[in-house]
């Protein structure tokens, strides 16, 4: 594929574009099965809940910053709006855990 006829379409389907929202995915589905399943619950240890949501939402930063440096060079536009939906489905996560103060 030539350097600059890559789409969003054809980027967003490479792990590094799509792991990193499956990764923050699968942690607001773990805020959300916990709330469901015990509501909101104050705690004075963390649970195992906490630190699998944690371990996801920092386990993508090396992901996305390989694709930012990877693919961002080459393909500004489509690699800037995948880079915007990882960052944003992150925010969502972390956001969810703030305002429910968890």
């Amino acid at each position: 594929m030539a350097s600059g006829s890559m789409t969003f379409r054809t980027l967003i389907r490479q792990p590094s574009a799509f792991l990193p929202i499956a990764m923050s995915a699968a942690a607001l589905a773990l805020v959300v099965g916990f709330l469901a399943r015990y509501g909101i619950v104050r705690q004075a240890d963390e649970g195992a809940a906490a630190r699998v949501f944690q371990l996801l939402i920092v386990a993508q930063l090396p992901i996305i910053a390989f694709f930012a440096a990877r693919r961002l060079p080459a393909h500004t536009r489509p690699a800037a709006l995948v880079l915007a939906l990882q960052i944003g489905a992150a925010m969502l996560a972390v956001l969810t855990v703030l305002l429910l103060e968890m």
